[in-house]
């Protein structure tokens, strides 16, 4: 089973944790490229002093007698009071590959770690150099080394140590104080772990304010779903800011207002339903009273009981019919049937009726086939209905249209009767509600039902009778017909 998170929570994580993940790849980014480049830049520039301290030795510097070497710092002194271009090192500090104000320095040292000679940079720096350099061939550690950082008491040093290239048996060891670009990198990590606990602060603000948008429209929702679900249909004023929660309202208001309007037709439609199976009922009841007591002629009352019985049966199995509709799908009893030869079997099982009343037939059909996948029994029960409107309200004729047009199958039902009234168009098709002289109001809903589940629908017009026009699209070939 999943853990259950408030949306707040939900949020206050995801934001503080993405926050988080995105400043600290960056602080790592940061120091990864910002080490990387002191390595380039200063590796270079510890190639430049070693060469350059070697240039200046061979040129005259180490090997020198006392007396030359003391007129040689003489000399350089006087040229650092000139302010000449080889002031604080010349060619050491000049170097193109310096970086943020480093220094390039070098020192040389005998076999045992002893200093030997500062040629460039502070003396102090040079004997701690050269105590690092004997405890770690004391501690029998490789002692060539290039490139290692140092984080000694006065600074932070690059050094590099070589065998010497002028004087055999003594070392060379070069040096660049980075504590300036280590001082700065520190002070980037400082500021980016401000920035990520600012970021952190502002993540759990601005969650809470998002969580509170969210959670409470969600809740307000939820609350009206609870009371939708316990049976109160009302509609709720319900304004969001978000547009998407203000049309999830709407579309919850709508649907209340729907179930609200489904529940009235249902209360409706039971209490005209009542009505219809109690009239049966009661005329059953009556005259089978009236057998037991020897009230009635028991020949005349079991007709009017088998008559009544019939009405009954065919009212509950419209009933139960018209239930069904829309909630099965065409399956294997659908085929495609003639609707000319449907309408043929039910105006023959209608005719008796037609002519009682003195109404006549006007056929207006295809000379080809009018196919539709439909099962038989459907297609009987929705085009017998319209029959049997069209013959209650006729005043001479009813005719019928049927045909197949470029994309769909079209036919209509059409009587001369007085038409249907105007209050009366928007409501015939729903169930149980009957206009002037109906009978049930159960037919034209289940004609409604059956052409809907084929994906057609039957209109209604006033010209000036009533006309039912009925259209399905998608309507197979006609098949060739064989003589024989």
């Amino acid at each position: 089973m999943k853990r259950k998170w408030h949306i707040k929570t939900h949020m206050l994580v995801t934001l503080i944790g993405l926050t988080s993940a995105v400043l600290l790849t960056v602080a790592i980014a940061f120091n990864l490229s910002m080490y990387g480049f002191i390595r380039s830049r200063v590796s270079a520039q510890l190639s430049g002093v070693s060469q350059s301290a070697s240039d200046e030795r061979k040129g005259g510097g180490h090997g020198m007698s006392q007396e030359q070497n003391q007129n040689q710092e003489q000399a350089q002194g006087q040229k650092q009071k000139q302010g000449t271009k080889e002031d604080d090192g010349g060619q050491f500090d000049a170097h193109p590959d310096r970086i943020m104000g480093t220094k390039g320095s070098a020192v040389l040292l005998n076999a045992d770690g002893t200093l030997e000679a500062n040629l460039h940079g502070d003396e102090t720096v040079a004997e701690a150099l050269a105590a690092w350099y004997r405890a770690r061939a004391a501690a029998g550690k490789d002692t060539a080394v290039a490139n290692r950082i140092l984080f000694l008491e006065d600074g932070t040093y690059v050094v590099s140590v070589v065998e010497d290239p002028v004087t055999e048996g003594q070392i060379m060891l070069t040096y660049v104080d980075v504590s300036t670009v280590m001082a700065f990198t520190r002070q980037i990590n400082i500021v980016l772990l401000l920035v990520i606990l600012a970021a952190v602060l502002i993540s759990v603000l601005l969650s809470r304010r998002f969580a509170r948008s969210f959670a409470e429209p969600v809740k307000s929702l939820s609350d009206f779903a609870g009371e939708i679900g316990g049976g109160n249909l009302e509609p709720q004023a319900l304004d969001f800011r978000d547009m998407e929660f203000d049309k999830l309202a709407g579309s919850m208001n709508k649907m209340a207002a729907d179930l609200r309007d489904t529940q009235k037709k249902q209360e409706v439609f039971f209490q005209n339903v009542s009505h219809e199976l109690r009239t049966p009922l009661t005329s059953i009841r009556g005259n089978a009273e009236g057998i037991v007591y020897g009230l009635m002629e028991p020949q005349n009352a079991a007709k009017i009981i088998l008559t009544e019985s019939d009405k009954l049966g065919g009212l509950v199995e419209d009933i139960l019919f018209l239930s069904r509709a829309g909630k099965e799908r065409q399956d294997g009893g659908a085929q495609p049937l003639d609707l000319r030869e449907v309408f043929s079997l039910c105006v023959s099982e209608q005719r008796a009726e037609a002519e009682q009343k003195g109404v006549s037939f006007v056929f207006d059909f295809d000379d080809s086939p009018v196919l539709l996948p439909i099962r038989e029994q459907d297609a009987e029960r929705m085009i017998g209905n319209l029959l049997s409107n069209a013959i209650r309200y006729a005043g001479k004729t009813v005719t019928l249209r049927c045909r197949k047009e470029a994309d769909a199958v079209f036919f209509a039902v059409a009587d001369d009767g007085p038409g249907v009234a105007e209050e009366d168009l928007p409501h015939v098709f729903e169930r149980m509600y009957k206009g002037r002289g109906g009978k049930h109001g159960i037919g034209l809903a289940i004609a409604q039902a059956v052409a809907k589940s084929c994906g057609g629908e039957i209109t209604v017009r006033n010209d000036p009778g009533a006309v039912f026009e009925a259209r399905f699209p998608g309507s197979p070939q006609t098949p060739e017909k064989t003589t024989g």
